[in-house]
């Protein structure tokens, strides 16, 4: 159970920024490399999940990895 609500938070956060910068466009307090960093991360870690056949790992992963790319190709579209 802690498990699942650890994941559910994290996978979560991502929410507030990914709306912050649809609505504002303003991704100067975002790093590049970080995010291209964790992008690549979370999608190892859902291959990682749909290798094992975990669904949480695979949920979890594949939920933060459309909300940090989005995050990531608007860094890399208005920087």
């Amino acid at each position: 159970m802690i498990g699942i609500i650890a994941a559910f938070l994290t996978t979560l956060s991502f929410i507030p920024q990914a709306w912050q910068v649809i609505k504002t466009k303003d991704t100067s307090g975002i790093s590049l490399g970080m995010y291209a960093m964790f992008v690549a991360g979370v999608f190892l870690w859902m291959i990682h999940g749909i290798n094992i056949r975990d669904v949480a790992i695979i949920a979890a992963n594949g939920i933060t990895f459309v909300l940090a790319s989005i995050i990531l190709a608007y860094k890399i579209k208005y920087k």
